[in-house]
């Protein structure tokens, strides 16, 4: 039987997240790139984790508010909270978006977010607004491109601060790497929407966590796109998932939780570390152009109830 794109099954409570803050792990230092790499950064990938800082953005598109806190590397140890306006730690670093799930906000996506700034991103991360008095408003804002169109405009206005005078930003942002866009649920369907139905030709990595089909390949946009779903998931279904992959070209790979429902890889289950070793590598080497994180991605998805499908091989 043919699968049918962009059906999704109870979908009430996609992306509702858990409270609890995260702390990111001494042990996430990163390995040294390799020579040869795909890009021409402005810098090597950090090889130890930074600290943490968030600053907040009101920023709008029309009459949609966007409030967006930022979370980036940070000078200070390693290891605590995200400090408010925290100085930005030395170097220049690449932009990867996070769109949290229905019910969810920037901080409790933080076992997905921290990792990344800590990894050295700048990490803009936008709170959606929803069109109703329930919960359920965001659906309709994902599949209508809503959402989307708003991980645009917060892209634009982070790019943006790279040019602001004064701004602590002003000259700290990599944007000759492309962006990267990543997110969980509703945020990974808005991701998965900026590379098919409102696409975004800035996006050169994507992380779409528990996402399904939302359109053909847009060919405008040249992205690694990583996927990662729970086989079991009963909130967004796994085969759209994979019909999402098997039409976008290579650069792409598929990390799939063997009977894992929707998100528990993200909040609690045993292979969560796996999971963000794979996450911020695939980053890394797509936005960093870290040839070694890309040879790591095998081993860090090699872990019991894990399934790792990849074709790596970027076209001619």
């Amino acid at each position: 039987m043919p699968m049918q794109r962009r059906k999704v099954l109870g979908l009430g409570l996609a992306g509702a997240a858990s409270a609890g803050a995260f702390a990111l792990g001494a042990n996430h230092a990163l390995a040294d790139p390799q020579s040869g790499m795909d890009l021409a950064p402005s810098q090597a990938a950090p090889t130890d984790p930074f600290a943490i800082g968030v600053r907040e953005f009101a920023w709008s598109r029309g009459d949609r508010r966007l409030t967006t806190r930022i979370f980036y590397p940070a000078t200070g140890n390693p290891g605590g909270e995200p400090v408010r306006d925290a100085p930005i730690a030395d170097g220049v670093f690449p932009v990867c978006e996070f769109s949290h799930g229905l019910g969810g906000n920037p901080e409790s996506y933080g076992p997905l977010v921290r990792p990344l700034a800590a990894a050295g991103f700048i990490v803009p991360a936008p709170v959606f607004p929803t069109i109703s008095s329930g919960t359920e408003g965001n659906v309709g804002d994902v599949y209508n491109g809503n959402q989307s169109m708003d991980v645009s405009e917060v892209i634009t206005q982070t790019l943006a601060l790279n040019d602001a005078a004064g701004d602590p930003f002003a000259g700290r942002l990599n944007v000759d790497a492309g962006v990267g866009v990543a997110g969980h649920s509703l945020g990974g369907m808005t991701t998965h929407g900026l590379l098919t139905a409102w696409p975004d030709d800035r996006i050169t990595a994507a992380v779409p966590f528990a996402c399904v089909d939302m359109g053909d390949p847009a060919a405008a946009v040249a992205a690694d796109v990583l996927f990662v779903h729970g086989d079991q998931d009963g909130i967004c279904r796994y085969d759209l998932a994979r019909q999402a992959y098997d039409e976008l070209p290579a650069p792409k790979a598929f990390l799939t939780h063997l009977g894992i429902g929707h998100d528990e890889y993200i909040w609690g289950d045993a292979n969560h570390d796996a999971t963000v070793a794979t996450y911020v590598d695939w980053m890394r080497w797509s936005l960093y152009g870290d040839t070694a994180a890309r040879d790591r991605l095998a081993q860090d998805a090699a872990a019991p109830g894990l399934v790792w499908d990849a074709d790596l091989a970027h076209s001619s």
